[in-house]
């Protein structure tokens, strides 16, 4: 008998048992559960799920949680200085003149009428001041003091700082005056302390923090306020007669910004490029251009000794030639590695920029934005510390003034940028969790999960509700949910977790830390905008050592140990930071592509502030 005939015989005999009355319902039913419906039953408890997880009415539109977008920079508008409190206080005074040939209180007369704008801290601090010191500042019987003139001097030099001079500029009065028209030496005085005042508060505020406020660019910048007492500044340069070093002590007191400084002086007195060569050139094996020659020769300049001797006869021998031939390749190459860049000898804007630089006008922008970027940092960055530079896609730990590790880092991508702003580092995990970001659960995995609601389940994810119970992502109706998802998301430890090994945290609004990752490919490509938004080390066992103070083998035990946590026990500032002009531990400045376009938004709000404050006639 075949296994086909058996088949058929057996259904027929369980029929026939059933006509012929032999068995009862039960056992019918039995008979048919025992055969078929092991079968017939899973396919209907798929059929019941899949009801279920089906969507009985149209699916909840899938509303894309959306990263932070820049705005247009409003500056705040300057209000009037007040007056009103000096010119009304009730007080006794002669009006007979007096031996210095005149006083506060008789000068200030010569407010009545007077129009003077400032930012409101600083009109507010002018008005408390001058209510509670009747005097002069920068006035000494009838002429401008020595004081005010150093302080005009140094206002006047606000250009080396990255400052504009015209924000702080005031005109003293003539040294020569009308000695039989007091009332209007009184009242050029008294108008003179004033705009004096509010131009060096100003220039304080500047120096301290900045002319903008960065946090209204975009969601990607959060600086905290940085709290200044401008009517105690009054009072400091009221005692003192060094008012120099106060006033330049207002700026950050840390070696980048004055190598900065120096960069911008050697900038500005020195020449354009020599040689310019295009910004966009892409350049492969094989292919022509004009540009090559330029580049060959700033191959030669912008090496050393070595390169040169190595490669010598044949950047000579192709000197003048637009072809890249196959003999350039190993130049091109070794000069990129010189550089630090991909040795690929594929010759494009990287490989420009790494030699011929940017414009000077270019080079004199990146390194003001910095200048203003700095401001809004603390004046002592710390030691020790560790600064990301997303332009530069570097990571370094400094400690003792010295840079003692440096690595190469992936950032977040444009359409996922990495914020800008400073921290303190708090604890390593080892082997860690994921958490899933609300972000990236409805915007790239929400679409699959409701293809797929078992996706998470196999691919090592822990889903929990909002009491911490687990669920199965094959129970749940993905379809209901549009922007946000009640539940939480992690994937689990293992190799092929998105953190890798370890990752290093300083707890943050933006969710961004330092991890390691399987991805490391990524490490060898020069332009590294790749992440969600966190900043992936290409060595997180030396950075977490460094933060730690401990070998690296303290890290890899903690590894080998399984999932755990270890507090970093110092502080360690870490700096979230964009520059595209930045000094090395030497003081070399080194310029950056701008790979999120902030620079170019900065500048526009600069130019907003500046608009604010040009005087109206």
């Amino acid at each position: 008998m075949t296994p086909t005939s058996r088949m058929t015989i057996v259904p027929a005999l369980i029929l026939g048992t059933l006509i012929g009355g032999a068995a009862t319902p039960a056992h019918a039913e039995n008979l048919f559960k025992m055969l078929f419906g092991g079968g017939i039953q899973q396919r209907e408890r798929e059929r019941r799920a899949d009801e279920v997880l089906r969507p009985q009415a149209a699916p909840a539109p899938v509303v894309k949680i959306s990263a932070p977008s820049y705005r247009a920079y409003k500056a705040d508008p300057l209000v009037s200085v007040s007056f009103r409190t000096l010119l009304e206080a009730p007080r006794s005074i002669s009006f007979e003149p007096s031996l210095d040939g005149g006083s506060f209180v008789e000068a200030l007369q010569g407010l009545d009428g007077f129009e003077l704008a400032a930012e409101k801290p600083v009109a507010k601090a002018i008005e408390a001041y001058y209510a509670a010191h009747e005097d002069f500042i920068w006035v000494s019987g009838t002429s401008v003091n020595t004081r005010a003139v150093e302080v005009l001097r140094v206002l006047g030099e606000a250009a080396s700082y990255g400052l504009d001079p015209a924000d702080y500029a005031v005109r003293p009065p003539s040294p020569g005056f009308d000695m039989t028209d007091m009332p209007a030496r009184h009242r050029d005085l008294i108008r003179f302390e004033m705009a004096l005042s509010a131009r060096v508060l100003r220039y304080v505020r500047d120096a301290f923090g900045g002319r903008i406020d960065p946090n209204r660019i975009s969601g990607y910048y959060d600086f905290p306020e940085k709290p200044l007492d401008l009517e105690a500044v009054l009072g400091t340069l009221a005692r003192t007669q060094d008012v120099r070093p106060y006033l330049e002590s207002r700026h950050p007191q840390n070696e980048r910004y004055q190598a900065l400084r120096a960069e911008l002086e050697v900038l500005r007195a020195g020449r354009e490029n020599d040689i310019v060569v295009d910004a966009k050139l892409f350049l492969k094996p094989g292919g022509t251009s004009p540009e090559l020659p330029k580049l060959l020769q700033l191959f030669s300049r912008e090496t050393d000794d070595a390169f040169r001797a190595e490669h010598a006869a044949v950047l000579s021998a192709n000197a003048a030639t637009e072809a890249y031939g196959p003999e350039l390749v190993a130049v091109v190459k070794a000069a990129q590695a010189f550089k630090g860049l991909s040795a690929d000898g594929i010759i494009g804007p990287r490989t420009v920029s790494a030699f011929a630089g940017v414009s000077k006008a270019d080079r004199i922008a990146k390194v003001e934005v910095a200048l203003e970027q700095l401001r809004w940092h603390p004046s002592d960055l710390g030691s020790p510390r560790v600064f990301i530079n997303q332009p530069a896609y570097t990571a370094t730990y400094n400690e003792g003034g010295e840079d003692r590790l440096s690595m190469r880092v992936v950032v977040g991508k444009v359409s996922n940028q990495t914020s800008f702003f400073f921290d303190e580092i708090e604890q390593i995990d080892y082997n860690p969790y994921w958490g899933v970001p609300q972000s990236i659960l409805v915007n790239e995995m929400l679409p699959r999960l409701r293809q797929d609601p078992g996706y998470l389940d196999r691919s090592g994810y822990e889903i929990t509700d909002a009491k911490g119970r687990r669920i199965s992502s094959s129970s749940i109706n993905w379809y209901q949910y549009g922007g946000k998802v009640p539940y939480n998301v992690r994937q689990t430890p293992s190799e092929a977790n998105a953190l890798g090994e370890l990752k290093i945290l300083f707890p943050n609004k933006h969710a961004i830390y330092m991890h390691d990752t399987p991805s490391k490919s990524l490490f060898q490509r020069d332009a590294r905008a790749f992440s969600h938004g966190c900043v992936r080390l290409s060595d997180p066992r030396a950075m977490a050592a460094a933060v730690l103070g401990k070998p690296v083998e303290h890290v890899a035990d903690k590894i080998r140990q399984g999932h755990s946590t270890e507090k970093v026990t110092r502080k360690i500032p870490v700096y979230v930071a964009y520059f595209t002009a930045w000094p090395d531990q030497s003081g070399t400045v080194e310029y950056f592509d701008d790979v999120y376009d902030r620079d170019s938004r900065l500048l526009k709000a600069l130019e907003a502030t500046a608009e604010v404050r040009a005087p109206t006639s």
